[in-house]
This record gives structure tokens, sequence and C-alpha cells, in this order.
């Protein structure tokens, strides 16, 4: 689960900066704002799954 996280992390950051290069416009507002969404997501996920350290 976690490496799953791990990689839809990565790629949702690699996805919102490339945005940036590969489209103009509303078309790049909106795919950056779901990419944003997802790393925001498989961040909290992370985050919620970590192991606790006593």
């Amino acid at each position: 689960m976690k490496a799953l996280l791990w990689c839809v992390l990565c790629i949702a950051v690699v996805v919102n900066v490339s945005t940036s290069f590969a489209f103009d416009g509303v078309q790049q507002v909106l795919i950056s704002v779901a990419s944003g969404v997802v790393v925001i997501g498989s961040g909290a996920g992370l985050f919620l799954t970590r192991t606790k350290r006593s």
C-alpha cells in the first residue's frame, strides 16, 4: 500500500511540474489542480499509514 502511494505521489508531482511546460490556459490550471489534489491525498494517506514510534 505504501509503495503504491509513493508511486502515485511521485507521478503526480512530475505531472504537476510538467503541466506548466506542456499546456496553457484553463487546461493547465485544471490538470494542475487535479494533480495537486492527488498529491495532497497521497501525502495524507502516507501520513496516516506511518508506523508509530514510542
